[in-house]
């Protein structure tokens, strides 16, 4: 409850600055501008306004509402309810930037397991803990390349089907560095090139190599090769992962990556309509220092105690900006807790099985779907839970039509690669049903016959 000042009060406020009356304090704003006019509709209730915006969100169609099969970098997977149960406990609320370790054990801790669990399951040394979505956790690892080798390499080389988000974002970060190339996903390349083509594009003046995996077609690639050659001209290479698709696929760490980052959503953090998210951020030990955000450590107490402290952060982060390799201050910590616990309620085997089932789902669903008149797989390239389908009529009609049937189908590659009309990204989770895929084939095959 707000509870606003007395006349008492902001007389003796007005007084201690020198003002007389508070209109005074605007008068350096021209007079014409200081109190305009509000076409306001007549106040309301907190009752009647309560109502009103109830009203509004009913008119968003969510995935508790309709059958989804959107990906395209953000899934809906179930969540636990432990998950909120925990996350919203006041302590975890309150809690914000662990300046001084000694009031700040949980949190601490929290993202200590938190980076304990990310580097585990992506193979790497460090994982930190402060980036705000996948697209910017790459954007970073771009900046963070760039800065290890202080200039001198100025050519960014990044795979045309890595998400087109994320080459937007990397774009927007990099606009400011002068004679900084970023190349590889040309308008006019193919956008299904396979590792080994994509390879000949590196050379020692490559900085670094950014491919995904699974790639934002869903497709599968052993990067082992791909990476080895970008180490044979010195270059770095960057992995965007599905953290799902992790708990099957071997982790990026053995086949010798140099940074990985992704999407964290996926880690029992809902679609919200598009956020908050979570960046993930890992590396090899030797370019620790070189990472931006915090990094938490486990240590001892003079009694031999355990206790955990702020091992890095760059205080050019926070006060010396121009100076500053990144300006990522921000801890994420709330979005990293609920990933925290939602890994650790599943475990090891719980995590395989979601997976598991995800990539059973999605292969039983493009049988169905290529079995169908009027689609057929667009690749023969091993997939996790997202594939490619080649459709005779526009992916926007057919998703009109799908929105009929309550179902929110696929994603228009076509928006982003003007090579890809009428290809349509498909992802099915452990979330989707067998009966709601052969929905989905029978509504396919419906829209065909028209």
């Amino acid at each position: 409850m707000f509870t606003p000042h007395t006349d008492a009060e902001r007389k003796e406020m007005l007084k201690a600055i020198g003002v007389e009356k508070i209109e005074d304090l605007f008068s350096a704003v021209p007079a014409s501008y200081r109190f305009p006019t509000l076409n306001l509709p007549p106040a309301m209730t907190e009752m009647e306004i309560t109502a009103q915006m109830q009203e509004i969100a009913a008119a968003n169609a969510s995935t508790r509402d309709m059958v989804s099969f959107l990906g395209a970098g953000a899934y809906q997977h179930f969540i636990p309810a432990a998950v909120d149960a925990l996350l919203q406990r006041g302590e975890f609320f309150t809690a914000y930037t662990p300046y001084q370790p000694e009031i700040a054990q949980g949190t601490l801790q929290a993202i200590f397991e938190y980076q304990s669990l990310i580097a585990s399951l992506t193979g790497m040394d460090v994982s930190n803990a402060s980036h705000y979505d996948g697209a910017t956790a790459t954007a970073e690892a771009v900046i963070m390349a760039h800065h290890h080798f202080r200039g001198k390499r100025n050519k960014i080389l990044v795979s045309p089907s890595v998400h087109p988000h994320y080459r937007e974002t990397i774009r927007s970060y990099m606009v400011g560095y002068e004679n900084l190339t970023i190349s590889g996903d040309e308008i006019t390349g193919d956008p299904f090139i396979n590792p080994q083509e994509f390879s000949k594009t590196i050379d020692s003046e490559a900085a670094l190599v950014i491919v995904q995996y699974p790639d934002f077609f869903g497709r599968i690639f052993d990067y082992s090769d791909l990476v080895k050659i970008a180490h044979e001209h010195d270059a770095l290479v960057c992995v965007v992962v599905n953290p799902t698709a992790l708990g099957l696929l071997k982790p990026p760490g053995e086949f010798d990556a140099d940074i990985v980052v992704g999407e964290g959503q996926p880690l029992g953090i809902p679609l919200s309509f598009g956020g908050p998210y979570l960046g993930l951020f890992t590396a090899k030990e030797k370019y620790l220092r070189k990472m931006a955000g915090r990094i938490v450590g486990e240590t001892e107490d003079i009694d031999g105690k355990r206790g955990y402290v702020l091992t890095l952060t760059a205080r050019e982060q926070h006060i010396r900006r121009e100076k500053a390799t990144s300006n990522i201050c921000t801890n994420q910590g709330l979005i990293a807790l609920a990933s925290t616990i939602y890994m650790s309620l599943l475990g090891k085997q719980g995590f395989k099985k979601v997976a598991e089932l995800c990539y059973q789902k999605a292969h039983y669903a493009a049988e169905e779907i290529n079995a169908t008149k009027g689609y057929k797989l667009c690749s023969d390239a091993p997939f996790f839970h997202e594939f490619v389908i080649c459709c005779d009529k526009p992916v926007s009609d057919i998703n009109d039509h799908l929105l009929d049937h309550g179902i929110i189908g696929g994603y228009d590659l076509g928006q982003d690669y003007p090579s890809l009309k009428n290809h349509m990204l498909i992802a099915v989770t452990e979330v989707n049903a067998r009966q709601e895929i052969d929905m989905l084939r029978d509504v396919l095959q419906e829209i065909a016959n028209d």
